[in-house]
């Protein structure tokens, strides 16, 4: 039987599933010879009912969906997530992090196929440089995943958001595959890609995904601080990038398997300056250059023993340019390069069929050199331990960890902050209260902490001596319910999660503006207290006839305040660029190979400093999109074209005070895979 499972899967030429169809087929089909059958062809379908969320909250997006949300970066593809805060700086080439559950960016560990992106020097990661090129699926984590073997990095932060990219899943007979596509619209967007994926053997696979990206970014906007109601144009917003990332898959079978990632980003953007006014003129441009070498090894043996091995090497090119800044050197021109060395070592071992668990550790050195008068040149030796552990007793299953932290830093100039060894613990628990699975409670406390970044401690530091800045505090505390449901009426499913949870937050890092605003003080200001509410529903009908519609609807309510001082202006008012309430719906319908769908996404007013004054108000907005997907096979290949209208209703906003948002934009995509 495996021999003629193996033939048909070299020689049919079709896909794995049809072999699994003929697999399941009465044996004495296969037994015949000489003999031709006609057999009544079968239609298999699925409902896609939403995997069952975890013991933690958990969000989802696959490949299949980025077009349906009008995605073509991470920060697109996760901005409609219940309780994400996108903030954007606007255009095409905007800087564009991310703040969940009112913590900021640097709370948010970006996985890559399992290995964090960091960022020791500044410790925001930039989504908009983070193409969905090769991207299979992504899922935001609160507080963890919930599998406890991960790297110890994976258990460190507030929220965890894991990139999963594509793997080549080829045959004999079809042993490579290439998919050609181009995005084109308003800006002056072009932005070609390719990915080639090839079966080396039996055990060996390899895939390339690759981009430019080259845009103008010229965008109207209107002035309105004045009550003129201007329109202008925004400038200096170009930017034109390039990504190449290899990934090289050795995969005997689900117990031993081994990939190596090289990864490569280029680019070269302008960056527009705040609009005061009549005054948008900036001349500043960024350059990065950015490289990573990451390998990855698993193995379990027979007796459930599971290693987990990972390494990482990267390097980071940073030029800031600023020839408007008023110095004695003519402008500011800051180059910064970031090297790190990590490694990841992790074991899970099954004591008893429902008790799990599991020890990592991770080393890393980060370094960071730069061009400014009289820098630190710091350094930072970053060792975690974690141990875990998961247990399953009737409808209860529990989990915990406790992750101890030891930082250390060294300078070459002036005095580094002193050694830090930090224990953080976390404790979760899930209960079915009846037979079914699908309705589960859960609840959770992780503590955390988030250590000052290279550029917190040092830069413009006097005399290279370390600021002292202490790390910030972080402790979760979550309740929340999720209820799923295959249907027999019109409806084929629906998926329902609430969540509620308590933020607190101290030693919180905060930069202050000095008499020069470029250069700012950097200082603990005491606690942060957020309580919020996460509500996420999904649902499709069966198909009828041809038709089938979507809806997915996710609502978050976010009261973030400052409670340090009662004798403070701002003592329990709403933090910064967190609004109270934020909505994403996405509907659409599938007609045949038509798709229609319609995003919009709501965010009431905030402010954009402590004092909630009439001054610092920034209005709430509503931003709507749609998109067309028209899915075909040209000689046999599969064709996907697309058409989207982003802010459909040209609506004037912004994110970011004083950074203007662009207005409606149109995009064209073509996908042709070979």
């Amino acid at each position: 039987m495996a021999l003629i499972l193996q033939q048909l899967f070299n020689h049919s030429g079709r896909k794995p599933g049809y072999v699994l169809l003929l697999f399941l087929l009465p044996l004495t089909v296969f037994a015949q010879k000489d003999t031709t059958k006609n057999l009544k062809q079968v239609n298999v379908s699925s409902t896609g009912i939403p995997q069952l969320q975890g013991i933690t909250p958990s969000q989802s997006i696959s490949a299949n969906d980025f077009d349906r949300y009008s995605a073509l970066t991470v920060a697109d593809a996760i901005r409609d997530f219940a309780g994400v805060n996108i903030k954007d700086y606007g255009g095409i080439g905007g800087i564009k992090t991310v703040s969940v559950r009112g913590f900021g960016a640097n709370h948010t560990a970006i996985l890559y196929d399992g290995v964090e992106i960091n960022d020791a020097e500044n410790g925001q990661i930039d989504l908009s440089k983070l193409n969905l090129n090769g991207v299979q699926q992504i899922t935001l984590y609160n507080a963890q995943p919930a599998d406890i073997l991960a790297t110890a990095r994976a258990f460190a932060s507030a929220s965890v958001i894991a990139i999963k990219t594509i793997q080549p899943n080829l045959t004999a007979a079809k042993p490579y595959q290439v998919l050609l596509g181009v995005n084109a619209g308003s800006f002056g967007l072009v932005n070609p890609y390719l990915q080639w994926q090839q079966r080396i053997s039996n055990t060996w696979s390899l895939a390339v995904n690759s981009y430019l990206e080259n845009a103008n970014g010229r965008y109207k906007y209107k002035t309105s601080g004045d009550g003129s109601d201007t329109t202008q144009t925004r400038t200096n917003a170009d930017v034109a990038d390039q990504q190449v990332d290899g990934a090289l898959y050795w995969f005997k079978n689900d117990s031993n398997k081994f990939n190596l990632h090289i990864n490569y980003y280029n680019s070269d953007r302008g960056l527009p300056g705040a609009v005061i006014y009549y005054n948008p003129t900036s001349n500043q441009r960024l350059w990065n250059r950015d490289f990573f070498l990451q390998t990855g090894y698993e193995h379990t043996w027979d007796d459930g023993l599971h290693l987990l091995l990972n390494t990482k090497l990267s390097q980071e090119y940073t030029r800031y340019r600023d020839p408007d800044f008023l110095n004695n050197s003519g402008g500011l021109d800051d180059r910064y390069t970031q090297q790190e060395f990590y490694q990841s070592a992790a074991l899970a071992y099954h004591i008893t069929s429902n008790w799990e668990a599991s020890y990592a550790t991770d080393i890393s050195f980060s370094r960071v050199s730069a061009n400014l008068y009289d820098y630190a040149y710091p350094s930072r030796f970053t060792l975690l331990n974690v141990l875990a552990s998961k247990l399953t007793l009737g409808k209860w299953l529990f989990q915990g960890n406790l992750l101890n932290t030891y930082v250390s830093e060294s300078v070459k100039a002036g005095k580094p902050t002193p050694s830090k060894n930090v224990l953080s613990p976390t404790l979760m628990a899930s209960f079915m209260p009846t037979n079914s699975p699908n309705l589960q409670l859960r609840a959770f406390y992780k503590d955390s902490f988030r250590e000052p970044t290279l550029d917190e401690q040092y830069y413009f530091a006097i005399n290279a001596v370390s600021r002292g800045i202490l790390p910030e505090f972080a402790k979760q505390y979550d309740l929340g319910i999720t209820y799923r449901k295959a249907l027999n009426n019109l409806l084929d499913y629906v998926s329902i999660a609430v969540d509620g949870y308590y933020n607190a937050i101290s030693n919180k890092i905060v930069a202050l503006p000095n008499q020069n605003p470029v250069i700012s003080s950097i200082i603990n200001l005491g606690s942060v207290s957020i309580k919020g509410t996460d509500v996420s529903l999904k649902t499709q009908t069966k198909s009828l006839g041809y038709w089938r519609a979507l809806l997915s609807i996710n609502y978050s309510y976010q009261y973030a305040i400052d409670v340090t001082n009662p004798n403070d202006t701002y003592y329990r008012q709403q933090i910064p660029y967190t609004p109270k309430n934020t909505f994403a719906l996405n509907s659409g319908v599938d007609y045949r190979q038509f798709g229609l769908y319609y995003n919009q996404v709501l965010a009431s007013s905030r402010y954009y400093l402590s004092n909630s004054t009439a001054a610092d108000y920034i209005d709430g907005y509503g931003v709507s999109d749609l998109s067309f997907i028209y899915k075909l096979s040209v000689s046999g290949k599969p064709v996907v074209f697309s058409a989207h209208a982003n802010n459909l209703f040209n609506e004037n906003y912004v994110i970011v005070h004083s950074f203007p948002m662009p207005g409606r934009s149109y995009l064209l995509s073509f996908q042709i895979t070979i």
